[in-house]
């Protein structure tokens, strides 16, 4: 790309090393919510382009822009940059008014020309990658005298960008300070560093000494003593990044990760990913990566066509997961933390993703090893979360709603359908133990349900549709039995008495006559007042009592009192077209 950007100057593309003859505009590529991965793609639009230029924006953004430039040749460069897939299709021509302190090239100052002004306390807060302290006035020995405020002012004058933000982020870390990291000492910078300097006993000036800040530093970093934060170089991922050598050490190869496992008692984990790959490949490892039992299901998280960003928490354990698409690679990491140890753990987030480097190399995808880990639970050696339960339901309209069982969803966070999570509870009902659910979006069920409203014969031989191995199998399975009574066990009315074998992933799913009509749904093993059902013996709760619930929450639901007699296969066709796995989740 630079070749190409060369070329179109050697041609007059551009207007010379001036640029913009009218003041001039920028090609805004990209805008990141943090910025240390801004920092990151503006060192990877580095490497490919000359004149790449990052500022912070309104609203804690930061964006990255190529230029400034003439604004004629301008649009003729987006329009070519765009064309060959070098830049995001929704890049734009910027005047450059929203552009506040300069971030990128490192170490460089002020704003755009025609830029405004920016504040600290104009800026939502981000926090940027915890970078090494850039050389700063040494700190005064301890016994030395305190600097006058005229002395403070002059060292704290000689401090770069990348200092002066770092002090921010420590104030942040102290809570004191709530603005943008941005290296400008406003008012609430200064009202930030004289709460801190009245909480540590210091008179309240607004401007640290050398010692002060010393100190602050010196606090901010004692977090991660003992962590051994050292740069690791792994050739044959092709990554280059900081990590707490000190609880890690490198495990095995599973493309596309390579494993650091906890090396002590703490238990930390780090995966580097690396494999070949398009923006279809990114968007299938987001969502493979939310499977995994290592991820928390619970927290933020969001894909685009280069990157994505996975975290989550629960009670054990805190994940932050990163990647992106460069060059036809897919790089990235995740760390795995102890949940309660939020303090490290964002610093050492912060620290490997500040450190990040893509190298040429990368993990080929390869076969899993032929070994005795071999497991449908596992994806490269990693365990698959798992539901709580696995259930049967059977689909009642055209629209997925499914009639199930009370037990199905109980004590669920979330419930999927036929995989699809986010479905809601209708309504349930403890007495008959039927529930209904709807589904996050409108399903196409290949069949639905029709209620048989005659009265069945005793010993009728019958069918149950169900999940007796979970989700291992995606399709329901089908166990013939017999029809023993038309009541339950104490005579009752709602229920018929079934003759078979039934496993609890079976529970909700259809009992059906030999013409495929739903004679009633399966009840658990244990509905019977807290007693379980003796070894070849069921429960069903009557077809009139789930359609009367459903009309009650406005489904029609379709019946017969036709009596058909098809094939075995036929009817277990039937069956598998109406049931639905439902899956209950933490």
């Amino acid at each position: 790309m630079k070749r190409l950007l060369a070329a179109l100057l050697a041609t007059g593309f551009f207007t010379g090393p001036g640029w913009a003859q009218d003041g001039g505009v920028w090609l805004q590529v990209e805008a990141l919510p943090t910025l240390n991965r801004a920092e990151n793609r503006a060192r990877a639009y580095a490497g490919r382009f000359d004149a790449v230029s990052g500022y912070a924006l309104d609203g804690g953004w930061y964006g990255i822009a190529l230029g400034p430039y003439d604004s004629a040749e301008a649009r003729r460069l987006l329009s070519q940059l765009k064309a060959q897939g070098a830049i995001p299709g929704d890049a734009f021509l910027a005047d450059g008014a929203q552009y506040r302190g300069r971030f990128w090239p490192v170490g460089a100052r002020g704003d755009a020309e025609g830029a405004q002004a920016a504040t600290s306390a104009q800026t939502q807060e981000q926090t940027p990658a915890a970078a090494p302290a850039r050389p700063e006035a040494p700190a005064e020995p301890a016994d030395a005298p305190e600097e006058t405020l005229a002395e403070a002012r002059a060292s704290e004058a000689a401090l770069d960008r990348a200092a002066r933000e770092r002090l921010q982020v420590a104030l942040r870390w102290a809570g004191v300070y709530e603005a943008g990291i941005d290296g400008a000492f406003g008012a609430g910078t200064r009202a930030a560093m004289a709460e801190w300097q009245r909480q540590n006993g210091h008179e309240a000036t607004g401007v640290l000494t050398s010692a002060q800040r010393a100190s602050l530093l010196e606090a901010y970093d004692a977090v991660l003593d003992g962590l051994d934060l050292a740069p690791v170089r792994d050739a044959q991922a092709g990554i280059g990044i900081e990590m707490p050598t000190a609880l890690v050490a490198r495990d095995e190869v599973r493309p596309p990760f390579v494993t650091y496992a906890p090396s002590g008692d703490l238990p930390v984990q780090v995966l580097l990913i690396s494999q070949p790959g398009d923006a279809r490949r990114l968007a299938g490892l987001y969502e493979i990566m939310q499977t995994l039992e290592i991820v928390p299901p619970e927290g933020a998280r969001g894909l685009d066509a280069r990157s994505f960003v996975i975290e989550g928490a629960d009670e054990t354990r805190a994940t932050h997961v990163e990647a992106t698409l460069e060059g036809g690679a897919i790089k990235g990491f995740a760390l795995v933390w102890p949940a309660g140890d939020e303090a490290r753990r964002s610093r050492v987030v912060s620290r490997m993703a500040a450190s990040f480097e893509s190298l040429p190399e990368v993990l080929e995808p390869g076969e899993v090893p032929a070994d005795e880990a071999q497991s449908v639970d596992l994806v490269s050696g990693l365990q698959v979360r798992r539901p709580l339960r696995e259930r049967a339901g059977v689909f009642v309209d055209e629209a997925g709603s499914v009639a199930t069982t009370v037990e199905a969803i109980a004590e669920c966070g979330d419930i999927a359908i036929d995989g699809m999570r986010g479905a809601t509870v209708v309504m349930q009902d403890a007495g008959s133990g039927l529930a209904l659910l709807r589904p996050a979006s409108p399903l196409a069920p290949r069949g639905v349900a029709t209620f048989q409203t005659g009265v069945p014969r005793i010993d009728d031989k019958i069918a149950v549709a169900g999940f007796p191995y979970g989700g291992a199998i995606s399709v329901a399975a089908t166990t013939f039995g017999r029809l023993a009574d038309i009541r339950g066990p104490g005579g009752e009315e709602d229920l018929k008495r079934l003759a078979l074998s039934a496993q609890p992933g079976d529970a909700g799913g259809p009992v059906l006559d030999m013409g495929g009509a739903v004679l009633g749904l399966l009840l658990p093993g244990d509905r019977q007042e807290g007693r379980m059902l003796p070894p070849g013996v069921a429960l069903a709760l009557e077809s009139e009592a789930v359609v009367a619930a459903l009309e009650a929450e406005g489904i029609a639901p379709q019946r017969t009192e036709a009596r058909g007699q098809n094939t075995v296969e036929a009817v277990a066709r039937r069956a598998g077209e109406m049931t639905a796995l439902v899956s209950c989740w933490e």
